[in-house]
């Protein structure tokens, strides 16, 4: 028995060893930070498990208004066992930019930090927009090797920054989320983001398409980032999370480079509702308080499809037109949500651990939104008038 647990141990001590001096020696920290806890995938508080650049609270707080019925409603056992079954940790509805019910489970309460996942690229998405307005940046059509002339393949030359934002930058890359030897789960762990980023070339003709690539989006950050001198944090919160009054610090997680730069595609760590605040600037297209933070053509674009073909995507939302109802949203791994419905003046945040049932492989939104569209629309038919 000895002598096998030696061999054992050996054997283990040599993969090991090969894994470091590999291309997958990220795997170790995979396995370090979320396998060995019990997960298979990254997950909400994993942010404590890597590095990151301090979003501080702006320095005019500007707390949500509770409005006149604040809380006075309760969900249905129905609506209830949802979130039971998808493991939700926040629901929020803002209702005239006032929250009109607001519930926590789990132990996550008002300030807790939560993993926005792809939420932040919607974030990135109006940065670009902030880097145009600010002169940064030409125009959508600006190409990105201006900002990036190291980047490689045969459409390198050819790619813009609104193929960028737009999803259709022909980049290679594997969006294959738990597989450990997945370029996307190599960008979650790596070192250096810059290198792997810039090892995946232009390799098909880019503005032909929508096709959700999170690599692209990193290829975005590194754009504003170049293009403005600035961090994505700083310039973020400069100009976006300041002056529209969040409440609480957040967090950016950013690779463990000397530099590091940003996981632009992924990963702030903030809670519900300060999560809807860029919901707001949206649905006022561009305005907070009466201050002008981003160009009102800019987000008329991006919220409308780019391509006929992919109508749930325009410039680094999601989009959706439901039952008459146009919905715009950010959305996020294992389902974080914050769903805008800018005719009823409606904002819903859900922050939680699943999104449950897959669904209809050809349906680009999984089941868990539209119950979530379901709750918003029916409790804004119950409020009334304040």
């Amino acid at each position: 028995m000895k002598k096998i647990l030696q061999t054992m141990s050996l054997f283990i001590m040599v993969l090991l060893g090969l894994v470091y001096i590999s291309d997958y020696n990220y795997l170790i920290t995979a396995v370090s930070n979320i396998y060995l806890k019990g997960h298979t995938t990254a997950f909400l508080s994993d942010y404590n498990h890597f590095d990151n650049r301090k979003l501080p609270a702006s320095m005019n707080p500007m707390p949500w208004p509770l409005h006149s019925k604040f809380n006075e409603i309760t969900l249905s056992k129905e609506q209830e066992k949802i979130h039971f079954e998808n493991q939700t940790v926040a629901l929020l509805i803002i209702k005239n930019d006032s929250i009109y019910f607001e519930k926590y489970y789990d132990g996550y309460g008002v300030d807790s930090k939560s993993n926005s996942f792809s939420m932040a690229k919607s974030y990135v998405s109006a940065l670009l927009g902030k880097a145009i307005m600010d002169g940064y940046i030409e125009s959508l059509d600006q190409p990105v090797i201006d900002f990036i002339p190291e980047l490689t393949g045969e459409f390198a030359s050819a790619v813009t920054v609104g193929d960028l934002a737009s999803m259709a930058s022909g980049q290679k890359w594997d969006e294959a989320y738990y597989s450990p030897f997945s370029v996307t789960t190599a960008a979650y762990f790596v070192k250096d983001l810059t290198k792997v980023i810039l090892e995946q070339p232009i390799n098909e003709t880019p503005g032909n398409k929508y096709e959700y690539k999170s690599g692209t989006t990193q290829l975005l950050g590194m754009v504003i980032t170049n293009a403005t001198g600035k961090t994505l944090t700083d310039y973020f919160y400069e100009n976006f999370w300041n002056p529209m009054g969040a409440e609480y610090e957040s967090l950016w997680q950013i690779d463990s480079n000397e530099k590091g730069i940003e996981k632009a595609y992924c990963c702030i760590a903030s809670n519900s509702r300060d999560f809807a605040r860029m919901a707001r600037l949206y649905k006022d297209y561009g305005k907070w308080d009466g201050k002008i933070l981003l160009d009102s053509t800019f987000i008329a674009k991006s919220l409308k499809p780019r391509f006929n073909e992919s109508p749930e995507y325009g410039y680094g939302w999601w989009l959706k037109n439901y039952n008459g109802h146009e919905v715009f949203m950010n959305r996020g791994h294992l389902g974080q949500y914050v769903l805008t419905f800018p005719e009823e003046d409606l904002i819903l945040v859900r922050l939680g651990h699943s999104k449950g049932p897959k669904g209809d492989p050809g349906d680009p939104f999984t089941p868990d939104i539209y119950s979530y569209m379901d709750l918003a629309l029916e409790l804004n038919s119950n409020i009334g008038f304040p």
